[in-house]
């Protein structure tokens, strides 16, 4: 591929190779270095011949392939790698991608391994190591386009970029003769790219005959360098374009001494483009380029190596206000981008976004990718397959979505020329009545471990084998709860709920389609809990003990009073009842008033620390719940002999949830 947009990529390479620059190589690498990949390959290949150092054939291969000579590449980058090893990721991946542009898969995919494991976080490496789609499914699976050569309008030059004008298409070509081609392009000893047109009608696929294509514009427009990519707005009253940094006689170049490009803006005035300006968000240190507007005019795609990008190009999208203004570009992000080439974008009228890339998984070196936005974020670019994509670079595809109708533009084996443009149609999707996938439901209860009582509103998490989550739901009102997952996978589910352990299952789903697999949990309470003598839940804490006779709280009570309070204070739904009893001994009356006292006591000491008097009540319950059998009513007459610490066991206050 011969695109113009090449120009500026490959000054992201010059550094790799210029420390190995020698007096031998000066005139090889000052073509290599004014892009003059033709004329540096024919340098470097004689002194290949005699001297083959590591920066001739680095060299060597990297001319062949930034102008897309693959095969020639290929036998460049294998005798570096055969001579010299040891070399950056970035010649492992361009080694990859003209093993895969010359049919060589295998050895492609083993190679673009490699550069996965020296270059773990590059997205290229992910994508082609680690995609859903086989290369064989791209290659032989159904199509969904017909591609056909319009040879009629092919050159043996770089004929591409197609744009819907009408009866009349518009695309780039360096043809000679023209009377606004005014010098050759040294990068491949082709003429400078100027923009034509020519009516539907009269393409034909026979090569030789005559469809009258004719340059589009006038000299304010094409200029003595390069135009290509046209786009216009809904009205066709202004048109965007890429050229050289050249406007008005000017010639600018970086810092570096390149020239870059930039996207240009034309309004059309009483039958004229005219008032030809850049756009704002040009520089003269980077290119911008294919540019691409959106059905409603209000937004422009476009390729850009700026800073800040994710890759070598990236794709961008810019607002285009009311008043003819420009918002400020953004990166299409990851899931578009790669650490590669992203190029060529095209916007269609049902807002699918068609681009070209070389840094996910494809065919060949540039495929074409669609993709569209859903609820505001990208979708995965979906290879287009086979013969949209060929073993070498696709670019520049369109379509209309109503007529089913596009273009391509490619450099595959069998063309015309260099580049040259194929004529697309969308096939007809063949209605597929698919067989239900395989589904299996699962049901379960969640209940309390102790009574067995059903806890609604337990929360359950599913996961897959990997540990990723599936789904989370809550049980419902009778503490059930339903999944309906695909059959043969393995799950874990765990079941939740405040005040209580989490319990966990683990299952396989199977293709029994209407069996259902009980999956129920026994949620035990959690540690700051426990159960009574009555089976009452109440807060876990050591006993609170008070001195014969006495209400007052003792020092070990009060720790133990300060371990109810840290609870309450984390479960602020939590409501207690401060129950306080005494020994047998005395009047059965007095006992009770006494445990009155010791209960408000308690309470008391609670509410002053913090927690609100509504959540705590408190009650005394006297000698008439024993812990053991020291019994010992009024008369004496059943009174049983126990050990103080058999009584005092007796004189205590415990606090039992009341709600939680």
């Amino acid at each position: 591929m011969k695109k113009i947009i090449q120009i500026t990529i490959v000054l992201l390479f010059s550094s790799l190779t210029i420390l190995g620059q020698t007096k031998e190589t000066k005139k090889a690498d000052t073509h290599f270095e004014n892009l003059s990949y033709s004329l540096a390959a024919e340098e470097y290949e004689k002194l290949a011949e005699s001297d083959a150092t590591e920066h001739v054939l680095q060299r060597l291969g990297d001319s062949h392939y930034f102008n897309v000579e693959m095969k020639t590449a290929l036998e460049a980058y294998t005798r570096l790698f055969q001579n010299f090893p040891t070399q950056e990721p970035e010649y492992i991946f361009r080694y990859a991608q003209s093993l895969r542009a010359t049919g060589n898969f295998k050895e492609s995919d083993k190679w673009m391994k490699k550069f996965h494991q020296v270059k773990k976080n590059d997205s290229r490496g992910i994508h082609f190591t680690n995609h859903e789609a086989t290369l064989n499914e791209l290659i032989n699976g159904d199509p969904g386009y017909t591609v056909t050569n319009l040879r009629s309008i092919n050159t043996v030059n770089s004929d591409f970029g197609v744009t819907d004008y009408g009866n009349t298409i518009l695309f780039s070509s360096p043809r000679e003769g023209s009377v606004f081609v005014k010098r050759n392009h040294t990068r491949n000893n082709k003429n400078f790219l100027d923009i034509y047109k020519v009516i539907k009608e009269k393409i034909t696929t026979n090569e030789g005959d005559d469809s009258e294509e004719r340059p589009m514009f006038t000299s304010d427009v094409n200029s003595k360098y390069h135009e290509s990519s046209v786009t216009f707005s809904p009205d066709r009253k202004t048109m965007y374009f890429t050229r050289n940094n050249y406007n008005k006689g000017v010639y600018r170049n970086d810092k570096k001494g390149y020239n870059n490009l930039k996207i240009y803006k034309s309004v059309w005035v009483y039958n004229e483009w005219v008032n030809v300006e850049e756009v704002p968000f040009n520089s003269n240190e980077y290119s911008t380029g294919h540019p691409s507007v959106s059905k409603d005019g209000k937004k422009l795609y476009f390729a850009s190596d700026m800073p800040g990008g994710i890759g070598e190009t990236d794709i961008y999208v810019v607002d285009i206000n009311d008043d003819g203004s420009f918002g400020t570009p953004q990166n299409l992000g990851s899931e578009v981008n790669t650490e590669g080439r992203e190029m060529f974008p095209f916007i269609s009228k049902d807002d699918v976004l068609y681009f070209s890339s070389d840094g996910h998984f494809g065919i060949g070196a540039l495929d074409v990718f669609a993709t569209k936005k859903d609820k505001g974020v990208y979708t995965k670019p979906v290879n287009l397959k086979a013969p949209v994509n060929s073993k070498l670079d696709d670019f520049a595809f369109s379509i209309n979505p109503v007529t089913k109708t596009g273009y391509l533009s490619s450099n595959r084996e069998g063309g015309v020329g260099d580049d040259d443009i194929y004529g697309v149609v969308e096939l007809e999707k063949p209605e597929v009545i698919a067989k239900p996938p395989c589904m299996q439901t699962v049901t379960g209860i969640v209940k309390d471990k102790k009574f067995q009582k059903p806890l609604p509103g337990a929360k359950l998490v599913l996961k897959d084998a990997n540990g990723n989550v599936v789904t989370e739901t809550f049980a419902d009102a009778n503490a059930t709860f339903t999944f309906t997952l695909p059959c043969n996978n393995n799950y874990t589910v765990m079941a939740t709920k405040q005040y209580y352990q989490p319990d966990t299952a683990s299952f396989a789903s199977s293709e029994e389609e209407k069996i259902e697999l009980d999956l129920d949990f026994a949620l035990d309470i959690i540690s700051d809990f426990n159960y009574n003598e009555r089976d009452e839940l109440v807060i876990k804490i050591k006993p609170i003990y008070f001195d014969y006779d006495k209400s007052n709280i003792r020092p070990d009570a009060a720790a133990e009073l300060d371990i109810v309070v840290a609870i309450m204070k984390q479960y602020p739904s939590l409501e207690i009842r401060g129950s306080s009893h005494t020994d047998a001994r005395g009047k059965a009356s007095y006992n009770e008033r006494l445990s009155e006292r010791r209960a408000k006591s308690t309470v008391a000491y609670i509410i002053s620390k913090g927690i609100n008097s509504s959540r705590i009540v408190d009650k005394g319950y006297g000698e008439t719940r024993l812990t053991n059998g020291c019994v010992d009513n009024d008369n004496h007459t059943n009174r049983v002999k126990c050990t103080k610490e058999e009584h005092q066991a007796n004189r205590r206050t415990e606090f039992v949830i009341t709600k939680m």
